[in-house]
């Protein structure tokens, strides 16, 4: 293991579910920049590589919506990432950089929105009071 893969993995195991929905966003928008490149310079291999790990992201982030909760939200947001997955392989199949330009922008779009978002605060937990059943972060969820 090097050391950028243990730091990642650091990162990864110590971040928030916020802060890997961000993480998830920037890994999709970097696979699709590489794609972008890779197609520019004509290597076939490394631009599928790239448009398929875009792929595996953009599914990730729909799997990781709640629809019960998220209403119209996570309804909306799967169909974008459903149209993104269509786009991303239109690309990988006709060797076009305009589907791979498109998803960039509504993933761009997308994480700009993430990283407006903050999270709730966590209620006060008072030492040795009746409402004191665990840990600050397990009053909230947080669900993509």
């Amino acid at each position: 293991m090097t050391w950028n893969d243990a730091y990642l993995e650091n990162r990864v195991l110590s971040a928030d579910p916020l802060e890997l929905i961000r993480m998830l966003y920037q890994a999709a928008l970097d696979s699709v920049a590489s794609a972008r490149r890779h197609l520019a310079a004509g290597d076939i291999p490394a631009r599928s590589r790239s448009i398929g790990r875009a792929l595996a992201i953009v599914g990730e982030l729909e799997g990781a919506l709640d629809h019960s909760a998220g209403g119209p939200i996570a309804r909306t947001l799967a169909d974008l990432y459903r149209y993104i997955r269509q786009r991303l392989t239109e690309a990988n199949l006709r060797q076009k950089d305009a589907p791979l330009a498109e998803s960039e922008s509504l993933l761009e779009t997308l994480f700009e929105g993430w990283r407006q978002v903050q999270p709730a605060p966590a209620a006060p937990v008072l030492a040795g009071s009746a409402w004191n059943t665990g840990s600050p972060q397990e009053s909230h969820t947080w669900n993509a």
